[in-house]
């Protein structure tokens, strides 16, 4: 069981705080006498792609749900859905035979901080029988703990969580080039030429990789510190990167993601969960930085020609 970080902040899993709650609810008018209160007029159900709200329910991203409509594994009442079908909340959805719950579209999903050590993997099954993250996660009912990106076996430091897959794969997918920032300490001296080299771009077996920003900071013996800034999560990307210029990573450690950073206060092995008001700022973040770009303006029309003149030559 995780302990409490140090500032009397309880690092066991709480249900974020609904919108709204505390307040008084208003009361509706009471029907004059002799009279029958109108009944209000009926709003059409709104509907939401199936891929979308089986993601929402925290089952895995989109594309895994998409994979499971295409494989027939999920039926909307009772007959087999196709990706693309519009669901809403009187409809019943079954994954394997097993009845999903769609969650409210203003039910914030459950965000989590965790800080992993070194020696522990980040998926659930492991041939090996090595300890895992998610056996340190607070239990959930109805959904799961999807992970935000990945760390390897001998890397530590910030590993997110979410119950949404949408959200997920907002915060994974290469196309939004979302910042990930670690502290490397390598054996040898790091030089200017070096940066140089990391931020125009280093050929990979898998492609060009190159750092955002690169920060050299202080180190012992033959160690030295840095700070490395990149746009995307490839596997060992940042020792594969150190390794293509002749260095040997001896510590490595995600410090941000995005705009979280990891709290000093949330020791090795403890976990952290967002508030309501900390997953609402995310989610606006998201949206300010994927806002998609405008449409570029049209070029105006040619002249209208005049009928009857001829064009000079």
């Amino acid at each position: 069981m995780s302990k409490r970080p140090d500032n009397k902040r309880p690092d066991v899993a709480r249900k974020p705080r609904s919108a709204g709650r505390g307040e008084r609810p208003q009361r509706t008018p009471a029907a004059p006498r002799g009279g029958r209160r109108a009944a209000p007029p009926s709003a059409p159900e709104a509907t939401q792609k199936l891929q979308k709200v089986l993601a929402q329910s925290g089952l895995g991203s989109r594309r895994d749900m998409e994979l499971l409509i295409s494989g027939g594994r999920v039926t909307v009442n009772g007959e087999v859905a196709t990706i693309g079908a519009r669901v809403g909340p009187a409809d019943q959805i079954k994954v394997a035979g097993r009845i999903v719950r769609a969650h409210s579209t203003s039910r914030l999903p459950r965000v989590l901080l965790y800080h992993k050590p070194e020696g522990e993997i980040a998926s659930r099954d492991d041939p090996r029988g090595r300890p895992s993250v998610f056996e340190r996660l607070p239990a959930l009912t109805g959904a799961k703990w999807i992970s935000i990106g990945r760390l390897d076996f001998n890397t530590c430091g910030l590993l997110m969580f979410t119950t949404s897959g949408e959200l997920a794969n907002r915060m994974m997918h290469p196309r939004f080039e979302i910042e990930r920032e670690y502290a490397v300490r390598v054996m040898g001296k790091l030089t200017q030429e070096h940066v140089q080299h990391l931020m125009q771009g280093v050929e990979l077996d898998d492609g060009v990789a190159r750092c955002e920003r690169v920060d050299l900071r202080g180190g012992e013996g033959a160690n030295q510190w840095c700070h490395v800034v990149l746009k995307e999560g490839r596997n060992r990307i940042v020792r594969r990167l150190f390794e293509k210029l002749g260095f040997i990573v001896s510590r490595l450690m995600r410090v941000r993601y995005g705009p979280v950073e990891l709290p000093s206060r949330v020791k090795r092995n403890q976990y952290y969960e967002f508030t309501g008001e900390e997953t609402q700022r995310l989610l606006d973040w998201l949206d300010a930085a994927q806002q998609p770009e405008p449409p570029e303006a049209p070029s105006p029309p040619p002249p209208k020609r005049e009928p009857g003149r001829r064009a000079r030559e």
